[in-house]
C-alpha cells in the first residue's frame, strides 16, 4: 500500500508528519511532561563542534544520512524544495514547522558536514550550477548520498577571504590548481569541496576570483586533522598540489567566485530554519534543564542572567524569522549577518550564564548528568565569533550594505591581487 499523498495544509501537513515521526523515531517527551528535554534521559549534546573521535564521528555522519535517507521517502528531507530536487515543493513554514516536530523526537545531533552539504553547498549549485551541474549535484547533496565541504579560508585568507592565494590555471579544457586551505570542516570525510582559486592576479583581488567542485580523492589532494583544544579534530587542513579539474566542474563564470562566495556565505548566516531548540552549542530547554537541577534558580543574580538569555534567543529567533522572508523573496542578503552576530553573542551569553550555573563543576566531571558536558560548549563557543565571517566582519556589512554608511577605506582596493603587499 502506498502512503498518503503528503498534505499542503499547514495544520494538515504538520498532523501529518507528527505522526510519521512518532512511527519512525522514539519521542524525547516525557509521557507525563510536555518538556522536550527530560533530565536524564538521552543524548546531552551542547557542544559547539564535535570532539569525536574518527570511529564515533563516522558513525555519527553514517547515523545522519541513514536518517536522511529515511525522510527522504517521503521528501521530508527537502520539504521546501523543488519536486525535481527531490523536494516536496512546499513553503519555507512547512520547513520550519518539520525541523520543530523533529527536535521533539530522538534522531542523530547533527554535524557541520550535514549542514554544510544541504545548507550551503545544494543551494549554491543550484542558483550558479549549470543544468547538467544541477541535475549532477542538487538532488544527492540534499538526499546527503554526496557530501561537501566549503574550501575558502586559508592561512592568509580568513576574513579577508578575497584575499586568497590558492592559484587555478587555466590549461585548455582543464585547470591545474595549487595552493592550501585552513578550517574546513568535515573535510576528513566529505567526498567533495566547494573551492574557491584565484584564476587571475592582475585584476583586482575581488574579480578575479573562480570556484569549482573538487573530488577529495582527487590526485594531488592532502587532507590533515587539526587537533583543537575541546579535544576533537572537527577542521582540517586541505593541500592541493597540481590537481587537474575539468572545466565542466567550475562553478559560475570565469571570474565570478566572489559572487558564488558571498552567496554560500549568506546561505551560511541563515539560521531561520532551525527550530527554538537551536544550534550546535546547547539549547534554552537544556539550559534551564541544567539550572533546575542545580538547584540555583532561586538565586536573584541566576534569575537576572536566565531571563537575559531568554529575551535575546528570543530576539534572536524573530530576526531570523525576518531575514528568512526577505531571502525566500531571492539571493539572501546582508540581513543574516545580523543574525549571525545575534547568535554569536547568544553563545557567549549561553557559556557566562552556564559557568554561574554550574561553577567548578564546569571544569571538574562529577558524574552528573547534564553537568560536565557543558564544559565542551565553553571551549568550543570562541570559535563560532570567526566562522563564516568574523563580528568584525558582519559589522562591516551590516554598516555598509543596511545602514549606508561609507565603506571601510582600503589601500588595495582597486590594486591587482598581484600587487597587494602580503
Amino acid at each position: 500500500m502506498s502512503p498518503a499523498p503528503v498534505e499542503t495544509d499547514l495544520d494538515a501537513f504538520v498532523e501529518q508528519a507528527g505522526a510519521w515521526l512518532s512511527q519512525n523515531a522514539p519521542s524525547r517527551r516525557s509521557p507525563k511532561s510536555e518538556q522536550a528535554q527530560v533530565w536524564g534521559e538521552g543524548d546531552f549534546g551542547v557542544a559547539v563542534f564535535h570532539n569525536l573521535d574518527f570511529d564515533e564521528e563516522k558513525q555519527l555522519l553514517d547515523d545522519l544520512v541513514a536518517w536522511n535517507a529515511r525522510k527522504q521517502q517521503r521528501g521530508y528531507h527537502a520539504v521546501d524544495w523543488p519536486v525535481e530536487f527531490g523536494g516536496l515543493d512546499l513553503t519555507w513554514a512547512h520547513a520550519v514547522a518539520f525541523n520543530r516536530l523533529e527536535q521533539d523526537y530522538e534522531t542523530p545531533r547533527s554535524h557541520e558536514l550535514f549542514a554544510v552539504t544541504k545548507r550551503l553547498i545544494a543551494p549554491t549549485i543550484a542558483r550558479f550550477g549549470t543544468p547538467e551541474q544541477k541535475v549532477r549535484f542538487v538532488g544527492p547533496l540534499l538526499a546527503t548520498e554526496t557530501l561537501c565541504c566549503q574550501l575558502f579560508s586559508e592561512p592568509g585568507a580568513g576574513s579577508d577571504l578575497a584575499g586568497l592565494a590558492c592559484r587555478a590555471v587555466r590549461d585548455g579544457s582543464e585547470w591545474i590548481v595549487n595552493g592550501q586551505k585552513v578550517w574546513t570542516s568535515g573535510a576528513q570525510f566529505a567526498h567533495w569541496g566547494l573551492l574557491l582559486t584565484r584564476s587571475d592576479p592582475d585584476v583586482a583581488k575581488h574579480r578575479g576570483m573562480t570556484a569549482f567542485m573538487l573530488p577529495l580523492d582527487h590526485p594531488g589532494v592532502e587532507i590533515r586533522p587539526i587537533k583543537q583544544m575541546s579535544g576533537g579534530s572537527a577542521f582540517n587542513e586541505v593541500f592541493i598540489t597540481d590537481a587537474r579539474i575539468p572545466d565542466d566542474l567550475r562553478i559560475g563564470p570565469e571570474g565570478d567566485g566572489w559572487n558564488v562566495a558571498l552567496t554560500t556565505l549568506s546561505y551560511e548566516r541563515d539560521r531561520s530554519e532551525e527550530g527554538p531548540s537551536g544550534a550546535a552549542g546547547g539549547s534554552w530547554e537544556q539550559l534551564l534543564g541544567t539550572a533546575r537541577a542545580t538547584g540555583v534558580t532561586g538565586a536573584p543574580v541566576i534569575r537576572d542572567a536566565m531571563m537575559r538569555m531568554y529575551v535575546h534567543r528570543r530576539v534572536e529567533n524573530l530576526l531570523n524569522r525576518r531575514a528568512a522572508d526577505l531571502a525566500r523573496s531571492g539571493q539572501p542578503g546582508p540581513e543574516g549577518s545580523l543574525g549571525k552576530i545575534f547568535w554569536t553573542e547568544g553563545m557567549r551569553m549561553m557559556s557566562d550564564v552556564v559557568s554561574l550555573v554550574l561553577g567548578p563543576r564546569l571544569v571538574a566531571d562529577v558524574g552528573e548528568w547534564g553537568t560536565y558536558e557543558w564544559n565542551e560548549h565553553v571551549l568550543g563557543a570562541p570559535g563560532y565569533r570567526i566562522a563564516g565571517g568574523s563580528d568584525e566582519i558582519q559589522r562591516n556589512i551590516i554598516g555598509e550594505r543596511v545602514l549606508g554608511l561609507p565603506r571601510e577605506p582600503r589601500v588595495d582596493r582597486d590594486l591587482p591581487w598581484k600587487d597587494v603587499p602580503r
